[in-house]
């Protein structure tokens, strides 16, 4: 059950704070240099978040968005989180990661999940927030989705450009 967290009667009887996250990360090769944004909106505020990983992967940055944005919330919050990695969405609604956990952290495949680290941070998000996943099309007409992609990708270009 995806509200494990919120189980406790002093979560339950608190209202959650409605927050829609936006999340895309970008690599320059693959591997190669990185960047990762997100875009937190919650009671009328808007905030932006990105960063930038010297040698790293797009799956690896888009994980990163995420978990970024998730744990920059101060307490418990009842989340929309929008993203176009089929990878990340697919991982929570297709139930991906908790067949992961139960076979120790091995794939369909019964190899090692890649980006167990990432994974296994996202799952104590996952835990600590009663999170929406939401799988948009990227590069198409969603305007947050398309200002994490510039903002990413400037990430990159920013650190490139001091190399």
């Amino acid at each position: 059950m995806y509200n494990q967290g919120m189980n406790d009667q002093a979560s339950a009887n608190k209202p959650l704070t409605r927050v829609t996250i936006y999340t895309d990360g970008a690599c320059s090769g693959n591997p190669g240099p990185g960047g990762w944004a997100a875009i937190i909106r919650a009671m009328d505020v808007e905030k932006e978040i990105s960063g930038f990983e010297a040698d790293t992967t797009n799956n690896r940055m888009e994980l990163t968005a995420a978990l970024k944005a998730l744990q920059s919330l101060n307490r418990p919050c009842q989340v929309d989180l929008y993203s176009d990695s089929a990878y990340l969405v697919s991982a929570f609604n297709e139930h991906w990661i908790e067949n992961w956990q139960k076979r120790g952290w091995k794939n369909a495949a019964r190899m090692p999940v890649a980006n167990r680290d990432l994974w296994e941070a996202l799952w104590q998000e996952h835990l600590r927030h009663k999170i929406t996943w939401h799988k948009v099309k990227g590069h198409s007409d969603n305007e947050y989705n398309n200002r994490c992609d510039k903002m990413a990708v400037n990430e990159i270009l920013k650190h490139a450009a001091k190399s």
